[in-house]
């Protein structure tokens, strides 16, 4: 959806969408961040869109303990 955005509140609501084998990009995840037990995650947080919109947004990202979170996306604008 937006390709730029800032993230401007906590992340709430947070869900694992998927871990371990059922991550689909791990080995692109392994390869660019390092070895980890990857989870794919989603919550919902306020962010600031490229155009300047705020707005919820819900988001997913990719987490390994010791790399912390990486790729944020937006999915959809919840409000």
């Amino acid at each position: 959806m937006a390709t730029g955005f800032e993230i401007l509140s906590e992340i709430r609501d947070v869900e694992r969408i998927a871990a371990g084998r059922g991550v689909y990009i791990r080995r692109y995840l392994e390869r660019t961040y390092g070895k980890g037990r990857w989870r794919k995650m989603k919550g919902i947080a306020t962010v600031r869109l490229a155009d300047g919109t705020i707005c919820e947004g819900e988001i997913h990202w990719f987490e390994a303990h010791g790399i912390g979170r990486k790729d944020f996306k937006i999915k959809k604008v919840v409000r």
